[in-house]
């Protein structure tokens, strides 16, 4: 971690990341998501007039979804260009900058919260869902939602050929994977009060038309990001693409195939 690092906060450090491929993620990354999102809505019961917090939000696919549904989204996001993204195009939200573990909202001031591969990122995820718990009403629900263990998907194995060119973190720093041990997050969301009462898997492909647009997805990441800024995007790009390789059809079609997993507590 860089001296600027250590000055700042685990958010505003993720959020300089993530804020210059916004409009990619949106496009390249956020389609493919869209079934586990749905698969959460629907959990929660997410409908007319139900008022939800997205944790993490990034560009809002998911806030737009249940925008669809009828719901009242807000989101926050450490990205300001994430958020950008977001309020195009989700006009009617309440999208806002911050930091997860400290929500600019009042108390009971949601029906439902959710995080889609955001809280493991969290400095401190026992206090970031301490924070939703408050802003939650009576009979309120939070979802989390984290990656499988990163052996039962493929992707991560492109990632890793990624993270090997960026600058090394502790052991125990915050990263896609944070939460992905079993036990990992339940135990978080015990420490912050709450209980578990459901929970699911929703498996996703991610195909794409060629390795360039693979590429130029990946690029939209903040973990590819950090390591463009340490190594260099001409470096990182040839990674990728001798890493992908694994994955090209001979159409020359790009495809992963990942496991989420998310809960839902109380």
């Amino acid at each position: 971690m860089s001296e600027t690092e250590r000055g700042m906060t685990t958010g505003q450090t993720h959020g300089g990341l993530w804020s210059s491929g916004a409009q990619d993620w949106a496009r390249y990354i956020e389609p493919h998501n869209y079934p586990l999102y749905e698969a959460v809505h629907e959990r929660l019961g997410i409908g007319s007039g139900t008022r939800l917090l997205d944790v993490g939000c990034g560009p809002g696919g998911a806030a737009s979804l249940a925008a669809r549904r009828g719901a009242r989204v807000a989101g926050l996001d450490a990205s300001p260009g994430s958020v950008d993204v977001a309020r195009q195009r989700v006009p009617d939200g309440d999208f806002r900058v911050g930091d997860m573990e400290d929500l600019p909202w009042p108390d009971g001031s949601f029906d439902a919260v959710t995080y889609f591969n955001s809280l493991q990122f969290a400095g401190h995820p026992v206090t970031a869902l301490q924070e939703a718990r408050r802003v939650l009403g009576t009979g309120g629900k939070v979802s989390v939602a984290v990656w499988a263990p990163r052996e039962e998907s493929q992707q991560p194995r492109v990632m890793a050929a990624v993270t090997a060119l960026a600058p090394p973190q502790p052991p125990d720093a915050p990263g896609p994977f944070a939460l992905s041990a079993p036990g990992l997050l339940d135990a978080a969301l015990e420490g912050a009060g709450l209980r578990v009462v459901t929970r699911g898997e929703v498996p996703i492909v991610v195909e794409h038309p060629d390795a360039e647009t693979a590429v130029r997805a990946s690029l939209s990441s903040g973990g590819t990001a950090r390591a463009v800024q340490h190594s260099g995007e001409e470096r990182v790009r040839q990674a990728m693409l001798e890493a992908l390789q694994e994955f090209r059809a001979e159409d020359g079609r790009i495809r992963f195939q990942n496991l989420f997993r998310f809960v839902i507590a109380e």
